[in-house]
């Protein structure tokens, strides 16, 4: 899987709250600690916005604060902390959507894929807005892909193709096709292969052509196909990634 796909993770960790609304039914003293922390955080003043947050949170402990300071220490890098205060957010607000959204992205940098699934799964369940459920479908689908590629990395390929299939299922995400051809490649199935190549194709955002043309002169060459193998060879080796083992395959047809 790309590298780049995964980096795509940082548009969702938090929802935009209309802050100048929100500000307007706080404690008048809360409400102006916590536009000044806003402001320090539009900055990139992480430490003095979370600063005016903790002191508007000993005033006002509302969910708003706690969200926005979550964001801050997430900007800040501290990750732990971040969790806590959403945390304390969604008892004060369970129904709080963003704030499962954010936490969700949290343990997704923390690597706790299981938990971000949890969360994003928590938004999909509660929102009634499809505009969000659609946003939070691709953090879903971000989530399911990592938890197969550790699959993988524990040597579990069929668990792999578990949670690649929920990752395709739930957001139609091109590198988890591509993960579920080279496995099925792997294990024989030629027919399941040639599927998941073409969808990673047909869904194509964030990977080369090079990986599902590869794969499909794989099962080709399986189902003893030859020109349709060679044809799928020829075009993959276009592709610097797959050019010498897909000049190699061309070489053992000839």
């Amino acid at each position: 899987m790309k590298k780049s796909a995964i980096l795509s993770l940082v548009l969702f960790v938090f929802f935009t709250l209309s802050i100048s609304a929100f500000a307007q039914d706080m404690n008048p003293e809360a409400g102006k600690l916590y536009n000044e922390g806003n402001k320090f955080l539009k900055e990139g003043n992480y430490k003095a916005a979370i600063e005016n947050y903790n002191k508007a949170l000993k005033i006002n402990p509302d969910h708003r604060i706690y969200y926005q300071k979550s964001i801050a220490l997430k900007n800040a890098g501290n990750l732990e902390e971040s969790k806590n205060a959403l945390e304390e957010c969604i008892k004060k607000k369970p129904d709080f959507e963003a704030a499962y959204n954010a936490l969700g992205g949290v343990y997704f940098s923390m690597g706790n894929f299981e938990k971000a699934v949890t969360n994003f799964e928590k938004v999909l369940e509660i929102s009634k807005n499809n505009s969000i459920k659609n946003r939070v479908k691709k953090n879903l689908s971000l989530a399911y892909a990592r938890m197969g590629n550790s699959a993988l990395t524990d040597g579990n390929p069929n668990r792999a193709i578990e949670y690649f299939t929920k990752s395709v299922e739930t957001n139609n995400y091109d590198a988890a096709y591509l993960s579920l051809a080279k496995l099925y490649s792997e294990l024989g199935e030629w027919d399941k292969s040639i599927a998941a190549s073409e969808n990673a194709l047909k869904y194509r955002a964030s990977i080369s052509k090079g990986g599902p043309h590869y794969y499909m002169g794989i099962s080709y060459k399986g189902k003893g196909d030859l020109a349709k193998a060679k044809q799928f060879f020829t075009e993959a080796k276009a592709d610097a990634t797959y050019k010498r083992t897909a000049e190699y395959e061309l070489s053992l047809l000839n």
